[in-house]
């Protein structure tokens, strides 16, 4: 007998404080045989298992999605998912902190139609970023979640396939897993809650003991997604399991321990106000200084096109800085415009959102990056001793080969700055040292200073003095 398993889902994570809507062209979109061939799904398949691509689109993280973006998305996955009925599971490569317009709880909604589809009977799986949000809606469809346990992510994959082997060990075993999740009124960003630092170091370390309890297929603590003011928006414990006081116990135990630690998470790296970070870069006798520009991270959902750094490097008359980068379409085209060598005179930054400051400046235009479409363009530039990256489209230097492809070596600058929050695992090992900015930005570290109309009350660390009690949930499809 062959299963038969579709695969599909949507991927990206939103703050709601961004007036940029992301639009269809924001995504990745892989469909049918697009899909498997894509390095992230090569897991799929396996004697005796036909996987069914349906669609999967997946965005840098922006503002909230348009609601005819996501609505067109929806309806095609949906209809790729009728076509490809009967099916024997399904597994949804999600994140889970998706924002829509106009909408609460937009994974809840796409995974709800997916359900609606296939019937009750079919088990569906879900993986999912720890930066998602969780709620009851969500749950109650699911038969298997699994959800990243690094921070940076280092195990996409990995979680990818523990989400896919527990769809296939239900399908062959015949068993039937159960989710159990509980919710903790925590909500902190990422940059503190780092797998790389304590506590959450050990608190994630931990979760493969309690996968080996009898009756635990998989545990997962969700830090969930701040940027987002929604209801929704929590900490919590996932727990995947055939025994239901098993779940119960260990998602109550991973609830608390979260809970317990709550006041102990601190930033990795060396992080206070700009100017104070650039001083340190100043009298830095050491190479690379990184500096992470952390309210304008691309990867968290900032707009990616604020000239702060920039400004308070100009200022400073500072020599030996790279900046990757800023978004600005319209001084790519205008560098693009005047070609290699040439000066030019460019408003630098505030092309997407207004409320970004900007930059004028003279500018050398040194080189010129054209992979073949427009969208793709970048142009280094230098003004004086800095020099600076263009980026056509909102995107993040986190890779070595983001800067090599640019004739730019990060290894052997003076200062590098990038729009990041915590560094990526290939730009962290060469930080000498790591600096974090706490700068402006719709994703700003100043939490409590955030808007917050619609979180739910009470959360730390909005609200301090308030008491907690794990309380287990369990999905609506559990079998006893």
């Amino acid at each position: 007998m062959t299963l038969r398993i579709a695969v599909g889902g949507i991927h990206t994570e939103c703050s709601t404080s961004s007036p940029v809507l992301m639009q269809p062209e924001d995504f990745r979109v892989l469909r049918g045989d697009d899909l498997l061939a894509a390095d992230y799904f090569s897991f799929l398949g396996g004697d005796g298992i036909e996987p069914l691509p349906l669609l999967h689109a997946r965005a840098v993280p922006g503002g909230p999605v348009a609601r005819g973006t996501y609505e067109a998305f929806k309806a095609e996955f949906l209809e790729r998912l009728k076509s490809a009925l009967p099916v024997d599971g399904l597994y949804l490569a999600m994140h889970g902190a998706m924002n829509v317009e106009g909408m609460d709880d937009a994974e809840g909604d796409w995974i709800a139609a997916a359900r609606a589809v296939v019937g009750p009977e079919v088990p569906v799986a879900a993986s999912y970023d720890l930066h998602g949000n969780v709620t009851q809606k969500i749950i109650d469809q699911l038969d298997i979640f699994a959800g990243y346990r690094t921070a940076p992510h280092i195990d996409v994959r990995e979680t990818m396939v523990r989400a896919w082997s527990m769809l296939l060990r239900a399908l062959v075993t015949g068993e039937r897993p159960g989710v159990a999740w509980t919710p903790v009124p925590v909500l902190l960003p990422g940059e503190r809650t780092s797998t790389e630092d304590e506590p959450a170091s050990g608190l994630y370390r931990k979760l493969p003991e309690h996968d080996a309890r009898p009756g635990i297929w998989d545990a997962n603590l969700m830090v969930g997604y701040v940027w987002a003011d929604e209801p929704r928006a929590t900490a919590c414990s996932v727990v995947t399991a055939t025994d239901r006081a098993a779940a119960g116990r260990t998602a109550s135990e991973i609830a608390q321990s979260y809970w317990d630690a709550r006041e102990d998470f601190r930033f990795g790296p060396v992080t206070g106000p700009l100017e104070d970070m650039l001083d340190i870069a100043e009298r830095a006798d050491t190479r690379p200084v990184i500096l992470a520009d952390s309210g304008d991270n691309p990867t968290g959902g900032g707009v990616g096109d604020r000239a702060d750094v920039l400004k308070a490097l100009i200022a400073r008359n500072f020599d030996g800085a790279v900046i990757a980068g800023i978004t600005d379409l319209p001084a790519v085209d205008a560098c693009f415009a005047a070609g290699e060598g040439a000066c030019v005179r460019l408003t630098i930054g505030g092309s997407l959102d207004p409320a970004s400051p900007s930059v004028e400046a003279e500018v050398t235009v040194e080189r010129l990056d054209d992979p073949g479409s427009s969208a793709d363009r970048q142009a280094v530039v230098v003004i004086g001793g800095i020099t600076l990256v263009l980026a056509a489209k909102r995107q993040p230097y986190h890779a070595i080969a983001d800067f090599t492809r640019l004739g730019l070596d990060p290894a052997d600058v003076r200062l590098l700055v990038v729009k990041s929050g915590y560094l990526s695992p290939e730009l962290a090992p060469i930080a000498n040292p790591n600096l974090m900015a706490l700068t402006d930005g719709v994703i700003n570290q100043d939490i409590e200073a955030l808007p917050n109309r619609r979180r739910g009350r009470p959360t730390y660390p909005f609200d301090k003095n308030f008491a907690y009690r794990p309380e287990v949930r369990f999905s609506a499809r559990w079998r006893d």
